[in-house]
C-alpha cells in the first residue's frame, strides 16, 4: 500500500496502460500523434533540412519562423499546438521585452528526447510515401 508521495508516485507510473480508457497516457498519446506536433517538433529539432546526412541541430524559433515552416498550419491550431507542447513540458517559450516583442520557442530535453522518435515518423512518411500511394490506388481499384 502506497504511503509517501513517492510511493503514490512510483504505483501510479507502474499502473500507467494506453490500452485503457482511463489512463492519461492515452490522452499524450493522442496529443503527441497529431501531425502539427510532430511537425513543431521536427522544426524546432532542426530538422527541416532535406539534406541526406545533414546534421540537425535544435534552435529557437520564432512563432513566424514556425508559421512559414509550416505551410498550412493557421494560426488558431499553430497557437494552441504550441501552448499544449508547452503546457506539457515539451518546449519554453521565452518571451523577450523588445518593441515588438520578440517570442521564442524552442525544445527542453524532454520535448528533444520526444523529437528523436518524431523525426523517425517524418522520415518513414515520406520514404514509403510511393510505396502507399501505389498500395491505396491498388485497394481502391479492387474495391470499385
Amino acid at each position: 500500500m502506497a504511503t509517501t508521495k513517492a510511493d503514490k508516485t512510483a504505483q501510479a507510473k507502474a499502473e500507467y496502460n494506453a490500452f485503457l480508457a482511463v489512463c492519461p497516457s492515452r490522452q499524450l498519446l493522442d496529443r503527441i500523434s497529431d501531425k502539427w506536433v510532430v511537425l513543431i517538433l521536427c522544426a524546432l529539432g532542426g530538422d527541416t533540412s532535406e539534406q541526406s546526412g545533414a546534421s540537425h541541430t535544435p534552435k529557437a524559433m520564432r512563432y513566424s519562423e514556425l508559421a512559414r515552416v509550416l505551410v498550412g498550419v493557421s494560426q488558431k491550431m499553430l497557437t494552441q499546438t504550441l501552448r499544449a507542447l508547452e503546457r506539457d513540458g515539451l518546449l519554453i517559450r521565452t518571451v523577450t521585452p523588445t518593441v515588438p516583442v520578440t517570442v521564442t520557442y524552442e525544445l527542453t530535453d524532454l520535448g528533444l528526447s520526444l523529437h528523436h522518435l518524431t523525426r523517425g515518423l517524418r522520415q518513414w512518411a515520406q520514404t514509403h510515401m510511393e510505396q502507399v500511394l501505389a498500395h491505396r490506388e491498388s485497394h481502391d481499384a479492387r474495391a470499385s
